[in-house]
């Protein structure tokens, strides 16, 4: 008897750093589902988007390339139309496409998102940037026809509702489904700038130790901490209800679950906002995966990209990775099977800089451009001829990077190696090779300050 096709469904949450989980060392139960789902599934412990900014990053997850080659290098910017996504791939296969949530590949559309720019979902309810037509007890989404619907409850559990009701009704197919559901949640309420938590829940955490950047660098956290972690453990509680639906409608263990963020948040500590720079506390995201092909998968502690997810998935549903896919399935990683593996993480940034960075295993690697803009402040493109090396960590001696060693004589054949890696990279990807001017030999007799150059202002 042939093995039905797995359903997949996506839990993407917006800004959630690796760091908030019990698997990753959080002591503060936030995530209990996660974690158990990361245990007996597939955890990707060394997880990190590829351009730590909400439509970028988007955009590099529903079609398996980067940023640059979407056409999608910053929120203002626009997915090229002729891209296909993941809904086009698994309509292809017979799937039923749904998206829910936040969306953010549309601009300068808000709320409702035109049918030709809604990436090929066949069911749709969703608004382009959530963040602006919502609030944490009010949320507004649009149909794929245009209609509003305003969902009740908080909103983490209204789009959860919405969810289930339609797991419930496509559990009436024979159809595999693929449900792509995309929270805002843990990111902030822009038009506040803070964190709403569901009500009782931030002053359960008003004394929640903060992890050891955020203690020694503080920014926002010190106000901001508490409904960030109130946010994720309502989230964490969502994905507990939407594997219980599964679970009571038969399919749980026909249906891959992956969970994972766009970025992560650092807290207003290195530059003037949450995200945009290289750190762990902005690329590093929480990862996992459950059902078919990734059950007692283990924890993968390969570097694994956001741009690798689309192909994983694909490959998991035994639908053919396209080629235009520029990551590569982890899939023969969870099953154990022999598999050459790259061995650092290509990152691109935007808007706050114009900037790219490597992570190894053990270094942190990075340039931006200082090259003057019509304003006078650095410029802001998809990509520039001359970069400036501004960061590098050990993260073996530094795992919250607080001292940059870019510069110190002692590292030089380290950043040789890595500048040399840096621009193989962004060749590979299709980047015209650039010129990157190596930083200045400076003593190492202090921690040397993270923020070095101005930033731009932005709070999307």
């Amino acid at each position: 008897m042939t093995k039905p096709r797995p359903n997949v469904v996506v839990f993407f949450t917006d800004q959630q750093r690796f760091d908030t989980t019990g698997v990753h060392g959080s002591q503060l139960g936030l995530t209990p589902n996660f974690d158990r789902m990361a245990r007996q599934g597939t955890h990707v412990v060394n997880s990190f988007t590829c351009q730590p900014v909400c439509g970028p990053a988007r955009s590099c997850l529903q079609t398996g390339m980067h940023a640059t080659n979407t056409g999608m290098w910053n929120n203002g910017a626009k997915l090229r139309p002729e891209l296909r996504t993941l809904a086009h791939h698994f309509n292809d296969a017979g799937y039923h496409t749904a998206y829910y949530g936040k969306w953010h590949l549309a601009p300068p559309h808000t709320g409702p998102v035109p049918k030709e720019l809604q990436g090929g979902y066949q069911s749709w309810l969703a608004a382009n940037t959530l963040e602006f037509t919502s609030d944490a007890y009010e949320t507004h989404v649009w149909d794929g026809e245009g209609r509003e619907h305003v969902l009740p409850g908080y909103r983490v559990d209204a789009l959860t509702d919405a969810a289930i009701r339609h797991l419930d009704e496509r559990n009436k197919s024979d159809a595999p489904f693929f449900l792509f559901l995309s929270f805002i949640e843990p990111h902030h309420q822009n038009h506040r700038d803070d964190y709403p938590a569901p009500t009782g829940y931030e002053e359960n955490y008003a004394t929640a130790p903060r992890p050891p950047d955020l203690q020694a660098l503080g920014g926002s956290s010190p106000q901001h901490w508490p409904g960030y972690c109130g946010m994720i453990k309502r989230l964490d509680e969502a994905l507990g209800r939407l594997i219980d639906a599964l679970r009571s409608l038969g399919q749980l263990d026909n249906t891959i679950i992956l969970y994972t963020s766009d970025h992560g948040n650092h807290f207003k500590t290195r530059n003037d906002e949450y995200k945009r720079s290289c750190h762990d506390a902005s690329i590093r995201v929480p990862t996992a995966l459950r059902g078919p092909g990734f059950t007692s998968g283990g924890a993968l502690t390969e570097l694994v990209s956001l741009v690798d997810l689309p192909a994983t998935l694909l490959d998991a549903a035994g639908i053919p990775v396209p080629s235009e896919m520029e990551g590569c399935s982890i899939l023969p990683l969870a099953k154990k099977q022999p598999v050459h593996w790259r061995d650092d993480m290509f990152v691109q940034i935007s808007e706050s800089q114009t900037g790219r960075a490597l992570r190894t295993h053990r270094w942190k690697y990075s340039v931006r451009c200082l090259e003057p803009g019509t304003d006078g402040r650095p410029l802001i493109a998809a990509s520039v001829d001359t970069y400036t090396e501004d960061c590098l960590y050990d993260l073996l001696a530094d795992p919250w990077e607080l001292t940059n060693l870019i510069g110190g004589p002692a590292y030089a054949a380290v950043t040789a190696e890595l500048r040399g890696r840096l621009l193989k990279r962004m060749t590979e990807i299709g980047e015209k090779e650039p010129q990157i001017i190596a930083a200045p030999p400076v003593a190492m007799t202090h921690q040397r300050k993270v923020e070095q150059f101005p930033l731009a202002s932005t709070n999307l």
